[in-house]
């Protein structure tokens, strides 16, 4: 495979003007059924995305490929389903391999409409369940909205790493770059190695151990965050680079929704509808991390008087460590995650845990963005959110497991949180442009 890649590669390379379409076709295969899992995509879009980073698209470009090119895929592999119903099996492929349509079918019939959105992020299920929803004749309408959703994250989490790689590697950057993000990159995967291994293994006090994990890493970037400054203008450096207007008018929408007294409104109404539904658990938890995060980020600033990047044109008068804005939305779509996972396996409360990290992560780096927090900042805020709903989930269970909560709670909560925070981001952008204007 790696003298095919490199062919791959190395033509692009002399022909940029075919990485647009190279990442269309890339990412419509990968989740396009049987074809997905058959061509070794994955490993094939990170290195295209890597050359796209190098200067020849921009990050808006690549990720609308990915993301038409993943609608795609997964618009035809609907469709195919829809055609042939239960003749589907007798398609190439499928005749021999009668286990991948199986795992899917079981997953689909067992998750519904979620297994859309969290089989995405899962390889063997991601080209083959569009197949099955045609198959078992989900409505379009429907299956498009999952869809879409699912497409846009799929393609920042699987594009935005290797792009940002190749335009790290293009941009003249401090000298201790490299090696300070190389300690940075090390120590998350430890994090992230010791969360999987203990959840997998289904280690008895897993959630204590992480938040034990993430509580080290936080204390030692509170200790090394200086040592850490070239790293932190590097980035910096490389996120300035590519702002636009448009974008900018984006990301402000974004990061208003982890503005502390938007956030507060939203965490009131999270726990306000657990306790109307008499979920009294799973409210104080939620209730426990919100406040928490909230109360330790507001005290860790007093100690930690960090000024913020000398970015704005209307300077912040608040200190920026650790980000207020990152452990807030952290705290609350981890929660929320946490709860969307009870009673699963625990590799899809795995995937809950990635999906609920997505829109945090959006949030967290709009401050980056915008400069607002040091890359730094917003990693110190992660970890402390980690931290405490690590710490709050462990003493809730501390007697019995904290149970799945009815559906019927899930149609309260769901429709009322999306709904704040719709309104929270498409509210008061004109005067927070002026504030981020560059």
């Amino acid at each position: 495979m790696g003298q095919w890649l490199d062919s791959i590669t190395g033509w692009l390379t002399l022909n940029p003007e075919w990485l647009a379409v190279a990442v269309f076709i890339v990412a419509c295969v990968e989740c396009l059924a049987i074809a997905g899992l058959i061509v070794p995509g994955t490993v094939l879009l990170s290195a295209i995305a890597a050359l796209a980073g190098s200067g020849a698209l921009s990050l808006s470009e690549t990720l609308l490929m990915g993301f038409l090119g993943g609608l795609l895929g997964d618009g035809v592999s609907y469709y195919l389903g829809r055609h042939f119903h239960q003749n589907i099996r007798r398609l190439p492929g499928l005749r021999h391999h009668p286990e991948w349509m199986n795992g899917a079918e079981t997953y689909f019939h067992k998750y519904g409409i979620a297994s859309l959105l969290v089989g995405r992020f899962i390889g063997p299920l991601r080209p083959m369940l569009p197949m099955v929803a045609g198959m078992c004749d989900m409505p379009f309408p429907r299956f498009a909205a999952v869809s879409i959703l699912a497409a846009a994250g799929w393609s920042v989490a699987y594009l935005l790493p290797g792009w940002a790689a190749g335009a790290a590697f293009r941009l003249p950057l401090p000298e201790g770059f490299w090696p300070e993000a190389g300690i940075v990159a090390a120590c998350l995967a430890i994090l992230l190695g010791l969360s999987l291994n203990s959840s997998l293994r289904g280690h008895r006090r897993a959630t204590l151990l992480i938040g034990c994990a993430s509580l080290t890493l936080l204390i030692a970037l509170f200790i090394g965050y200086p040592h850490l400054n070239d790293f932190d203008q590097g980035l910096s450096a490389l996120v300035q680079e590519h702002r636009s207007p448009w974008l900018d008018e984006v990301m402000v929408r974004i990061t208003q929704l982890g503005e502390f007294k938007k956030m507060f409104v939203a965490s009131a109404v999270f726990t306000g509808l657990l306790l109307l539904a008499r979920q009294w658990r799973h409210a104080v938890f939620v209730g426990a991390t919100l406040a928490g995060a909230a109360v330790i980020n507001t005290g860790t600033k007093l100690f930690f008087a960090r000024g913020r990047p000398e970015i704005l044109t209307d300077p912040l008068t608040s200190f920026s460590m650790p980000s207020g804005h990152a452990s807030g939305a952290f705290a609350f779509f981890l929660a929320l995650a946490v709860l969307a996972g009870r009673g699963q396996p625990t590799r899809l409360r795995l995937t809950w845990m990635l999906l609920g990290c997505m829109p945090a992560a959006f949030i967290a780096l709009s401050r980056v963005y915008l400069g607002a927090h040091w890359p730094t900042d917003i990693l110190a805020g992660t970890l402390l959110a980690m931290t405490v709903c690590a710490f709050s989930l462990t003493l809730i269970q501390s007697r019995s497991p904290l149970p799945a909560m009815p559906q019927k709670t899930w149609w309260l909560l769901l429709p009322a949180i999306v709904a704040v925070l719709s309104f929270i981001a498409l509210t008061g952008t004109p005067h927070a442009l002026l504030r981020y204007a560059y």
